[in-house]
Parts: C-alpha cells; structure tokens; sequence
C-alpha cells in the first residue's frame, strides 16, 4: 500500500477525516519538525497474513512481525536513495524507532506516527483499538514513512469510519487496555500494553496481535474465509482451527 500526504496536513487538519483526534497531533511529532525540509510524507505498508496473526501470540507471528518490519525498513531506504538520486532530498525512517520495548513501558510514544501518517494519507480511518484499518486488510497492516522535499499531491483522505464498533478488540483484549466508552477512538492504556508486549518478547512471541486478528474489518476476511466471527469462539463448528492454532503455540517459545 503507499499514501501521499503533504505536510501542511499536520498543521491544517482536513475537514473531511474520517474521526475528529483530540488532542490533534503535537507540533513536536509533526514531520517538518523532524525534517524541516519535508514538503510530503510517502507512507508505504504490508499487510500481515491474516492466519498467520490468528496464531498469536506465538513464535510464527513474532517471525511475521519481523520479517514485515524489516521488508519495510528496507523498501523505505530503497525509495528515500532513489528520490535522493532524482533530485529530491528524502530520508526512511524506521518503523520501529524504540531500542527496546521495555522503553515503552515509562516513554509509550516513539519519535513519529506512522499511523497517524497513513491517516494523513488517506489510507484509513482509526478503530476502537486505536490502529488505523484499512479497507483491504482492516488493522493488520504495518507501515512506514519518508520524507521528501518533493512536492507531491496528497492522496484524496477516506470520509468512511470503517470501524464497525462491535467492541471484539475490547472484549478480546488480554489485559483490559481498551476503554469501553469514552472519546472515539478512545486512548488505549499504552502501559498496560507495553507491560504485555514485554513479557511475550521473554517468551519469544512478542507482539500479542490479539486486537488486529479479531478485527472485523478488511477485504482480507473473505479471501481467507474468516468473515464468520464465532470462528474466535469456543464452538466445536470451528475446533479444527482452534487446534491449530494451539499446534503453533505450543512449539518455539515459551
């Protein structure tokens, strides 16, 4: 997937997004605080496989996980060399920009948004569990951001909130993170996320991707026959999957 989002979004807010943010995005986050030279923000993301996710936590979307972040790493420092050669200045950034996840726990922010980049782009609308979803694959998609000095028009911003607001990732969430009620999209408790994603990472099945599988949203649900969501019950009509998935977990990490 990839966005354009001129960074004159940061500081003037479309009319037409999709949710209202409160707080808006601080200055300090913005990409031309970063890169004072940025004109536009090119975001790019890959999907994670939807089965492979359904496995989580475990070792098999921990390997996922890794793999997708570095492909992104890699075809962001590919596209900012390439823009660099035609003229125009443009640095990658990381998709990952936190030494390590225990970091989270005290300073939850890391230096730049991409999500909040691919919102800028058009890519998205937020759900309840504060990830951008995404008509094709809903929240499970990774993404990542450069910065060019090229001028280059925005990408029209989605109006649709595609989140249905049937509350699966507040009910599904290990560790109770996900407000109920509140503001839309309501703010996620980071540190009890954190807190979590830590002690998978000691059991090396680190993210808990348990928010983005039970995500009704996304394009992806039907390609992968998925759009029965009782598929995440306890019901014997799907027993083959569960065993399957308790088949991976039980191999390769704690």
């Amino acid at each position: 997937m990839v966005g354009f989002a001129p960074v004159g979004r940061w500081e003037r807010p479309p009319k037409d997004l999709p949710n209202s943010l409160s707080p808006w995005i601080p200055e300090e986050f913005w990409p031309q605080s970063i890169y004072p030279e940025a004109k536009t923000v090119v975001v790019i993301g890959l999907p994670v496989s939807l089965p492979i996710v359904e496995t989580a936590p475990s070792i098999y979307y921990h390997e996922l996980y890794k793999t997708v972040n570095s492909m992104l790493d890699s075809k962001a420092y590919e596209i900012s060399n390439y823009l660099s050669e035609k003229g125009f200045g443009a640095i990658y950034l990381p998709r990952d920009a936190y030494g390590d996840i225990k970091i989270l726990i005290d300073k939850p922010f890391a230096f730049f948004s991409h999500k909040h980049a691919a919102y800028l782009a058009g890519l998205g609308s937020f759900g309840h569990n504060n990830v951008l979803l995404t008509p094709e694959y809903g929240p499970r998609v990774r993404f990542t951001s450069i910065f060019t000095t090229a001028k280059i028009k925005g990408d029209r911003i989605k109006t649709e909130d595609l989140c249905t607001h049937c509350l699966l990732c507040v009910k599904n969430c290990p560790v109770g993170a996900i407000p109920k009620t509140g503001d839309f999209p309501p703010p996620v408790d980071k540190k009890l996320c954190a807190v979590r994603s830590a002690e998978l990472r000691d059991e090396y099945r680190s993210p808990c991707g348990v928010c983005i599988k039970v995500c009704p949203v996304g394009q992806d649900r039907e390609l992968f026959g998925r759009k029965n969501m009782a598929i995440y019950s306890k019901s014997k009509k799907f027993g083959k999957y569960h065993k399957a998935w308790e088949h991976v977990r039980k191999y390769g990490s704690k």
